[in-house]
């Protein structure tokens, strides 16, 4: 049977040749299922002879490998039952795995009914990667003509003992024979675990695969029962539309917010700058009041001498405005005629003499002086 399947070591795994450093390369998954055993049982041309535990454990040459059995249901293949058929596998270095799966018959009367049918079972072993033989109709008690037909070396199974069949522990007789290699259980998984969750959430599966399409007939569920599981998912979605719409009004009103927030903030930049360069203008005119009252403060005071140097025609036109707003002038004091100010003084010359009536011809124009 060994023979049969190209590409395998002595512990079942496909040998990877070795590259050109020496260094091995990564093993492939394999790419064909277990085979089953055949109704003759174990067929070889090598003499088979019985092996110790120390031996196993040692290793065997590769045409000699240890056959290690182990049995169950197997029902709902899980990872639980994927790890104990790890350790069934690796427990001795070159290892040949031969996987019994009860039969529908055995495990309804003994067991239990099974969610999974025996074919469904067997062919779900064939799938696991530690498996090399599977026999299907294993029997429930190991018989000691099972063993010689399959050449069996070692029994694997947990060390629980396991009541049935009217026995304190199936595996009695094997421990006794020096053949039972134990594994350990894989805690919070089992086939009883994953049906209690369906148990339990039965009314949760049953919507599931109500809206998946399947009848009510074929779930066994009455007519009365399925309009109430129908009207519950109409429910149940209108609740879904109406927290949809909440949650839609609620980032609506937050963005709404935001969006109010940022508004705000930068009107109060605005208006900031907006006060700044009001007060900054207001410095500004200020200033400029400040300077016209000390124009006007300056006219005032050179006011008599402006009079005195110059008629008020002759005032520049951008004093003029000034003087226009302007206190009265103070009267000129009484000047004696040796003051040089005084229009009699010796050194001002006498104004030339002209008749009355008669403009000076410096003042008339050319063609009246007849030039």
């Amino acid at each position: 049977m060994a023979g049969k399947r190209r590409g395998r070591g002595g512990n079942g795994q496909q040998q990877a040749p070795q590259s050109q450093r020496g260094r091995p390369q990564r093993v492939h998954a394999l790419r064909e299922p277990a085979a089953f055993a055949k109704s003759t049982g174990f067929e070889s041309d090598i003499q088979h002879e019985k092996l110790t535990i120390a031996q196993a454990r040692r290793g065997t040459p590769a045409h000699r490998p240890v056959r290690v059995y182990a049995d169950g249901i197997f029902d709902l293949f899980h990872s639980g039952h994927a790890r104990a058929l790890m350790q069934a596998k690796t427990v001795f270095p070159n290892t040949y795995l031969i996987v019994g799966v009860c039969s529908d018959e055995l495990t309804h009367k003994f067991k239990g009914y099974t969610v999974m049918t025996e074919e469904e079972r067997y062919d779900a072993l064939t799938h696991c990667r530690y498996v090399d033989e599977v026999v299907r109709d294993a029997p429930w008690t190991l018989t000691t003509e099972f063993l010689q037909k399959h050449k069996i070396d070692f029994v694997a199974h947990d060390d629980i003992p396991y009541t049935s069949a009217g026995s304190e522990d199936v595996y009695k007789h094997i421990k006794e024979a020096g053949m039972f290699v134990a594994t350990q259980r894989t805690e919070g998984i089992s086939t009883s675990d994953l049906i209690t969750r369906i148990v339990r959430d039965y009314d949760i599966y049953v919507r599931r695969n109500l809206q998946r399409g399947y009848t009510a007939r074929e779930l066994n569920v009455g007519f009365i029962r399925e309009k109430k599981i129908r009207l519950q998912d109409q429910v149940d979605k209108m609740k879904e539309t109406v927290r949809t719409v909440e949650e839609k009004s609620k980032h609506f009103v937050y963005r709404v917010e935001e969006k109010s927030q940022d508004l705000i903030h930068k009107w109060e930049e605005k208006s900031r700058e907006f006060i700044g360069n009001f007060l900054e203008l207001l410095d500004q005119m200020e200033l400029g009041m400040q300077f016209r009252s000390g124009v006007g403060e300056c006219s005032r005071l050179c006011l008599p001498t402006l009079h005195l140097v110059a008629p008020p025609a002759a005032v520049p036109p951008d004093v003029a405005p000034c003087l226009l707003t302007l206190p009265p002038p103070l009267p000129l004091p009484a000047l004696s005629p040796l003051h040089p100010l005084h229009p009699l003084h010796p050194l001002h010359p006498p104004p030339p003499h002209r008749k009355r009536g008669h403009a000076p011809l410096e003042s008339l124009p050319p063609h009246a002086v007849g030039v």
